[in-house]
């Protein structure tokens, strides 16, 4: 049975209500300081300088992140993720999916990008069943790279915490090459993600 979001969030919710030192008698949960619960949407329009990095797209082929992002000048909506996450990133990627069921023939007209955060585990075989798990369409596609390719992407996006376990969500979007982009903190819905989607189309 699929996870849904509000489960996701529900069980995100039930994690958060427990203090840290909660647990009597047990180990941990080592994603407990994963979990941050970020009720409004914080949205900022900024610049953002591309590093010259290069990364490995999920079908195993190196790109250069700059390309990937430009060439097509296609709108980006960018996140960033690691497979074995238990929290956030299972309820950001299952927001893109149900983006892309509801842009519907015009999927393939946005590049939805999610890049690794945790590059030492997530290989792009695991990120081909990642990205299956999750539906993605060839519009949707999924990168890891070294541990300095990744650093350097997420530092350039200010999305670096120094470790994947304190990592908050957030999405960016940016209607074509040289425009600014739209960063949203906080866990956008699929609604919301295409509303600030429909705006970079009519360039608001």
């Amino acid at each position: 049975m699929k996870t849904t979001i509000k489960s996701l969030a529900a069980s995100l919710a039930l994690a958060a209500s427990f203090a840290p030192g909660a647990y009597a008698g047990g180990a941990p949960d080592m994603h407990m300081h994963d979990h941050h619960m970020m009720p409004e949407l914080m949205r900022s329009n900024v610049d953002y300088a591309l590093p010259k990095v290069s990364l490995m797209r999920e079908d195993g082929k190196a790109v250069s992140l700059i390309n990937e992002m430009n060439d097509d000048g296609r709108p980006v909506i960018l996140t960033f993720i690691y497979t074995t996450c238990t929290s956030i990133c299972p309820i950001i990627s299952q927001t893109l999916s149900q983006l892309q069921s509801e842009l519907g023939s015009e999927r393939d007209k946005v590049h939805m990008m999610s890049i690794s955060i945790d590059p030492e585990q997530d290989t792009p075989a695991r990120l081909r069943q990642y990205a299956k798990k999750y539906g993605a369409g060839p519009e949707w596609q999924h990168y890891t790279g070294s541990v300095a390719a990744s650093i350097a992407t997420q530092r350039a996006f200010d999305v670096y915490r120094g470790d994947k376990m304190n990592h908050n969500p957030v999405t960016l979007l940016r209607a074509a090459p040289g425009k600014s982009w739209l960063r949203i903190d906080g866990f956008a819905t699929a609604d919301d993600l295409l509303r600030e989607y429909r705006k970079l189309e009519e360039g608001e």
